[in-house]
């Protein structure tokens, strides 16, 4: 038999592919499934991405490139950062990687040696921990509080710091809670970052999903020290609704992308050829069917908590989302509760009896760090929405 290694063996599964996998195998069956824990907009890609996919292959683009990323596409990403956010980045600082989740092992794996401590508001995304364990990091967790709309305050992150500290993680809009940080709460934590020379790997991936007038404003716009200080890293999967075509991208200090830039050469190479030009095409292309996208999430989001809120009386409760597409549910008034002979316990039990008896697929909120929660993703039609709200309150109420 083959030994494993100890950094493989501690990797956990991710678990909302896990119900997003079990949700899948109860459709095929022929069950009448209502998924909310998807990840991803039920969107198709826009009609001109595609083309330009089918361009690219017509076209003969179908070799190598160099590994970190098409040159025209990074020149691309460059005048993104400028038109959207202000930021002046040159092509050379910056990495097309495998989507996102790659562009996070990348600046991780640059930074992050063996015993570092790397900070971590939660609720979070799962794969943060994950990967900051695989290199040797220790994460460090900031619980925040319903109160302040799960968003980590300048003096929680003080508090956390230690001389081992390497690292913060930071994500605006986020997976899973939806809370969007002001430019005020951003150049708050940013000057407990550069007061202590923490590197901030910033996590944007959602930066197009907000809603009632709310404004993304990136870690990196603060100051020259702390865009020194900022690894930031967004892609095309949630904003272009590219999520199965993998890619991300980065941008960092010179230096680090260039360390970042051998890493991936020997580690992926370059991103699908095709891909890129596919994404080429989103982010210089017409972005009215992105536009439209967000309209219909925010007319969902609206449903979504219009319904909720009716539900508070009998003990569900939420914090409103100002972006993404997620609303974490507190559930745990009905721990504690049976369903026939079983008990409901936490935020797992919750979501495997709920799939179970109503045929309802939610994530567990003990997997984002959070158990008195379960995570409902509204990239769904409106009708399967409000269908599978119903069906969680008749849940709660035949618990006992």
């Amino acid at each position: 038999m083959i030994k494993l290694t100890k950094r493989v063996s501690a990797i956990s599964p991710s678990m909302t592919l896990a119900m997003s996998a079990k949700s899948a195998e109860m459709k095929a069956a022929g069950e009448q499934v209502i998924n909310f824990g998807v990840g991803e907009p039920d969107f198709n890609t826009p009609a001109h991405i595609i083309q330009a996919a089918k361009d690219a292959m017509d076209a003969g683009y179908t070799k190598y490139v160099a590994a970190a990323g098409l040159p025209a596409l990074k020149k691309a990403v460059c005048e993104k950062f400028r038109r959207d956010n202000g930021l002046e980045y040159k092509p050379s600082q910056i990495i097309i990687s495998n989507g996102g989740k790659h562009a996070i092992l990348n600046a991780v794996a640059a930074v992050v040696e063996e015993g570092d401590e790397v900070i971590i508001p939660s609720p979070y995304w799962l794969t943060y921990p994950e990967v900051v364990r695989f290199f040797g990091g220790v994460p460090v967790y900031v619980q925040t509080a319903r109160e302040s709309g799960f968003k980590m305050t300048a003096e929680q992150l003080e508090a956390a710091v230690t001389p081992k500290t390497a690292m913060l993680i930071f994500n605006s809009p986020c997976n899973p809670t939806g809370a969007v940080y002001s430019e005020e709460e951003i150049k708050a934590i940013a000057a407990v970052c550069v007061k202590h020379n923490i590197c901030v790997l910033s996590d944007e991936m959602y930066e197009k999903l907000v809603y009632d007038g709310k404004e993304h404003y990136s870690i990196a716009q603060v100051s020259p020290e702390m865009k020194e200080l900022t690894i930031l890293v967004n892609g095309v999967s949630k904003s272009y609704a590219m999520t199965g075509w993998r890619l991300g991208y980065l941008a960092a200090a010179e230096h680090v992308a260039k360390a970042i830039a051998s890493f991936q050469s020997h580690a992926t190479s370059n991103v699908n050829t095709i891909t890129q030009y596919a994404s080429l095409a989103a982010l210089n292309g017409d972005e009215q069917p992105m536009r439209d996208m967000v309209k219909a999430f925010a007319a969902r989001r609206k449903k979504m908590t219009e319904v909720l809120d009716g539900y508070k009386a009998m003990g569900l409760d939420y914090v409103k989302p100002d972006g993404a597409f997620y609303v974490m549910l507190v559930v745990d008034k009905f721990y504690g509760k049976r369903r026939g002979d079983k008990k409901i316990e936490g935020s797992m039990d919750f979501s495997m009896e709920l799939l179970a008896d109503k045929k309802v697929a939610a994530t567990p909120g003990v997997c984002f760090g959070d158990d008195s929660c379960i995570r409902l993703s509204y990239a769904l039609s409106m009708e399967e929405m409000v269908e599978g709200l119903n069906r969680i309150k008749q849940f709660c109420e035949e618990l006992v």
